[in-house]
């Protein structure tokens, strides 16, 4: 507040920095909400691949499991 009742060139140029960055501040505020708010949209999209990744990979290990035999084994045991 002293910047902008002084009369002196450092006070105005203080002045204006102050303004300039509570501008950037607002801007840094509104950029963070933004990404926020695609964060939230991209985990709401993506939230359900988890689900079908794994039965994906469950039926792959079910295909790669071997196939028990039922042929007896001949010979002595």
């Amino acid at each position: 507040m002293l910047s902008s009742v002084l009369r002196s060139e450092r006070a105005i140029t203080v002045n204006i920095a102050i303004v300039r960055a509570f501008v950037r501040l607002r801007e840094l505020g509104a950029a963070n909400t933004q990404l926020a708010r695609k964060l939230d949209d991209l985990e709401r999209r993506v939230g359900g691949h988890d689900q079908a990744i794994r039965s994906i990979v469950r039926a792959i290990r079910d295909l790669a499991a071997p196939v028990p035999s039922k042929r007896r084994r001949i010979g002595f045991v």
